[in-house]
């Protein structure tokens, strides 16, 4: 049985994917480790599902100047130090990392140990830890086609992202029975982000009578988001859907998001016709525009800028949509992103000899 260490944490996007590769790695004879954080997302995921979770230290990376740099600096060479003992003793055949501050000196301990690194990058510019990371790999598989230009050309795969096989299992008639809408008018689904987005929510519901003459309402807003105040036909709102959202998923016709790599890849993978919002420049790097960008070139997304965000131009881009939503699920059908598993693993087997 070959061995494989999966690494990656920070945010739910820098685990999920790997997650989403743990059937297909069991069916290939795989034995599988986790090395996280101490207190970390990932080990919160991960540690449900029976798969062995090492603990290393770690530091944030920072882009800018902060008194903290200096001591989680020595935090990511006691990582460093921890992850190339763990990797002795293991003795994987390869690692796999999603990225995130963790998967640093989980990679570089790889390397010193001789062991094949395949990195996985979900945006197109890569982060600060998948790029101290790169040098050390061999393989870097790429969500975008615009990623391979920042990527060597000798380590640059374009895979798509992995998606985890649950999605694919939600069930319609489940998702309208929570729902409880009354009538067939087609269902909007709306996504803000794991905390929701205020201004998202509050452009929604100011317009939520001219969108309701067309369709029925899905909102997950984030935690502490509800508005008891609302009590209108059509509209169903929840803080955060986790083992719903699949049946949510399956239960609507046209998608709300922001532009997360994972949410996105996910919305292509289940041809679900979507408008994107993505984080402005103000809030983030950027990523989500150069994300959403790129979908809408692909002809995956219609695309509305944040800063072009009013109640006017919501209920337009929406309707525009849902008009047009067959057109989206033909682009998507023909999309040559949505084996990202089997891409992967077969670069993984390829490795681990």
């Amino acid at each position: 049985m070959k061995k494989i260490i999966l690494t990656g944490g920070g945010t739910a996007g820098h685990v999920t994917p790997n997650i989403a590769l743990i059937p297909q790695l069991k069916e290939n004879n795989y034995n599988i480790s986790y090395i996280g954080s101490k207190d970390g997302i990932e080990k919160t995921l991960i540690t449900p599902l029976g798969i062995d979770y090492y603990e290393i230290s770690t530091g944030k990376l920072r882009r800018y100047i902060d008194l903290k740099n200096i001591t989680d600096a020595f935090r990511v060479l006691k990582g460093v130090q921890e992850a190339t003992s763990l990797i002795k003793k293991l003795k994987p055949d390869i690692v796999f990392s999603k990225g995130g501050f963790v998967s640093v000196p989980v990679v570089i301990g790889a390397y010193l140990n001789k062991i094949p690194v395949i990195i996985h990058e979900s945006d197109i510019s890569p982060g600060l830890a998948n790029k101290l990371s790169i040098p050390f790999a061999k393989k870097v598989c790429a969500t975008f086609p615009e990623a391979l230009k920042n990527i060597p050309k000798d380590k640059g795969i374009l895979t798509g992202s992995p998606i985890r096989e649950e999605l694919f299992k939600g069930s319609k008639e489940k998702g309208l029975a929570i729902c409880k809408f009354e009538d067939k008018k087609p269902i909007l689904l709306v996504m803000g982000g794991s905390l929701g987005s205020v201004k998202i929510n509050t452009v929604l519901r100011n317009c939520l009578n001219e969108l309701l003459k067309d369709m029925n309402i899905i909102h997950i807003c984030g935690k502490n988001n509800l508005d008891n105040n609302i009590n209108k036909k059509g509209y169903f709102q929840i803080e955060y859907a986790n083992e719903e959202l699949k049946d949510l998923l399956s239960a609507c016709d046209i998608v709300l998001s922001r532009a997360g790599s994972n949410a996105i890849c996910e919305l292509l993978a289940l041809k679900k016709p979507n408008l994107l919002i993505p984080l402005s420049k103000e809030a983030s790097r950027g990523d989500q525009i150069l994300n959403a960008n790129s979908f809408k070139a692909q002809g995956f997304s219609s695309v509305l800028y944040e800063e072009d965000l009013t109640d006017k131009s919501l209920v337009e881009n929406l309707k525009l949509l849902l008009n047009n939503k067959t057109t989206f699920i033909s682009t998507m059908s023909n999309s040559t992103l949505n084996s990202a598993i089997d891409k992967i693993i077969n670069e993984i087997n390829s490795l681990a000899l």
